[in-house]
């Protein structure tokens, strides 16, 4: 069923309306559809963005551009379509895929970069076995009207994965609406793609992967009760559970926290290799800050990697090198610049 997001109040000496990171586009309201069986109106004739998007990435990004140009220039809504769960994931026998964004966050990232609505199509075996015309036929022109379509140049869809970027640009003529078809983007000789950034992340190399997304990497989770040892050595934590499938580096990181409508500034750790490190939790460290948060959203943007995982012999070595991350994860913090505009959206470096 769709839902509609509220549109940004008025303000002082400005429409009310968001045009996000897209100048040009702009929005009177965020519409979020989970599937395509009720379109408003509003979306009808939208140039639409197909692909899977986990991640977000500059590769991505791209595709959002390009898409919004078109957009604008034939003064149409900019619609994303994509898919939960990942067709990877479908496919298994138990749910394996890294992912760098689930559907929850791909919704934030399309509002903040601009975008009319999302729509999240539920991915299944019978999905998959549309024929692709089939496909073309009931999703973009009966449903979405779609008066142009923009994807990456590696996009296939239904069944067989028959619906190729050039069998998309055959039925573009046929139906009467543009077809975008995008070359990958690269980096150092490499394509930006999802799999590079979760290589990097699961190395520990989060500069690399933030520079391959376009902006700081962001998890969240409910605050749970952990065994409190944070709090006894004079650093209490927000803690949270990754899903298991994560393969985040476990080590320390630079973060800034979004609590409500607070930013907050913090260190957080993943993995105990001095404790039980069966199924690690994420522990932020919010600095200057003592409340009981226990089962409150807090989203969590990955700014700097200060160090990987140590031991040591007693917890005076420990609560001296919590003392040194703490002390490098602020200088961290303090030199930290937005990486893009979708950066500075999503607001959690407010300054560069």
């Amino acid at each position: 069923m769709p839902h509609t997001c509220k549109p940004p109040e008025k303000r002082a000496g400005s429409a009310a309306v968001s045009k996000g990171v897209l100048s040009g586009v702009a929005l009177t309201a965020f519409h979020v559809l989970d599937g395509l069986a009720d379109v408003p109106d509003e979306l009808k004739g939208a140039v639409v963005a197909i692909g899977n998007f986990d991640g977000f990435h500059r590769g991505h990004q791209r595709v959002f551009a390009a898409a919004a140009g078109v957009a604008h220039a034939n003064r149409k809504p900019l619609v994303m379509l994509t898919f939960e769960p990942h067709p990877r994931d479908v496919f298994a026998p138990q749910p394996v895929l890294f992912r760098l964004t689930d559907g929850k966050q791909k919704t934030r990232l399309a509002e903040a970069f601009g975008f009319a609505g999302i729509v999240i199509m539920p991915f299944s075996r019978d999905l998959a076995s549309v024929e692709a015309e089939d496909f073309v036929q009931r999703f973009l022109i009966d449903a979405l009207a779609a008066s142009a379509v923009v994807v990456g140049a590696d996009f296939h869809f239904g069944k067989g994965r028959g619906g190729t970027p050039e069998f998309l640009a055959v039925a573009g003529t046929r139906h009467g609406f543009e077809v975008h078809q995008l070359n990958l983007l690269e980096d150092n000789d490499e394509p930006v793609s999802s799999s590079r950034i979760r290589d990097a992340l699961t190395a520990g190399r989060l500069d690399k992967a933030n520079r391959l997304l376009g902006y700081h990497w962001i998890v969240e989770g409910e605050v749970i009760e952990g065994d409190k040892r944070g709090r006894e050595l004079g650093y209490p934590t927000a803690n949270f559970a990754l899903p298991v499938n994560s393969h985040l580096a476990q080590g320390v990181y630079a973060v800034k926290l979004k609590l409500g409508d607070r930013l907050l500034d913090g260190v957080a750790s993943y993995g105990k290799p001095m404790f039980d490190n069966a199924q690690p939790p994420f522990e932020a460290h919010i600095f200057d800050f003592d409340e009981d948060i226990y089962g409150e959203l807090i989203e969590v943007a990955l700014i700097s990697h200060i160090r990987g995982q140590m031991t040591f012999d007693g917890l005076e070595g420990l609560i001296a090198q919590m003392d040194l991350d703490s002390a490098n994860a602020r200088k961290a913090l303090k030199a930290a610049v937005p990486l893009s505009d979708l950066d500075r959206h999503l607001g959690f470096i407010i300054k560069g």
